[in-house]
């Protein structure tokens, strides 16, 4: 439902998890209607882009003015395609995803790791040694997204930015139930539930690309900042 409220089942029998407890939100919150293994469901690479060109033009736009020149990025949840600018270098951009073959066909990365976050929310990374991170079009498959969070604030130095975009797509059988109950506009106020909830500070939203049926896509991004020391 689009005002976000969930559909559960008082006598289904759902224990909350420590994510749902911290949110606030209902056992089952996270649940999915497709519970098969992660690793099974993303086992065949999907070399295709998941948003239009219009979209990934304003989100790269935004990475532009965000995202700082030389330093070493994160993208999380990434694929084949990481949307950067082209002429802007960075020093290291570190890719994590659930296929080994989309991410060996990123030309932008640098170091490559697959993990399942769902299973194990903790990066195999050292403390304040990124300098910035992106989750693009993916924050609606995470199961433990307060975890995860924290793990970036972690592996973020003090300040550095987090940009988490998203738009109307998705593997709708793979997101979880509270994406699925929300509009866009709802979507947005998750997301920086997601962020408070991890410790990010100077939260800010942005619409980066208005839906225009049969013609474009909607791409919105949310910013935050990592805490401070």
């Amino acid at each position: 439902m689009a005002d976000g409220r969930l559909a559960v089942d008082p006598h289904a029998g759902l224990v909350a998890t420590p994510d749902e407890d911290a949110l606030g939100l209902p056992a089952g919150a996270f649940a999915r209607l497709d519970e098969e293994a992660d690793e099974e469901f993303y086992e065949p690479a999907r070399l295709v882009y998941h948003i239009d060109q219009n979209a990934v033009v304003s989100l790269t736009a935004l990475y532009r003015t965000v995202l700082p020149a030389g330093g070493a990025v994160l993208d999380l949840m990434s694929s084949w395609v990481s949307h950067l600018p082209p002429e802007v270098e960075y020093g290291t951009v570190i890719g994590h995803g659930m296929n080994a073959e989309e991410l060996a066909a990123n030309p932008r990365l640098t170091r490559r790791f697959v993990q399942n976050l769902n299973a194990d929310p903790t990066l195999p990374l050292e403390d304040d040694s990124l300098d910035a991170a992106t989750i693009c079009v993916s924050i609606q498959y995470l199961q433990r997204p307060v975890a995860v969070l924290r793990e970036l604030a972690r592996a973020l130095r003090p300040g550095a930015p987090l940009i988490v975009s998203f738009s109307n797509r998705c593997f709708w059988t793979k997101a979880v139930a509270v994406w699925r109950a929300l509009d866009d506009s709802g979507h947005t106020k998750l997301v920086e539930t997601y962020l408070t909830a991890a410790g990010f500070t100077d939260i800010a939203a942005h619409r980066l690309a208005v839906y225009i049926e049969d013609e474009q896509d909607p791409m919105y991004a949310v910013v935050g900042r990592a805490p401070p020391v």
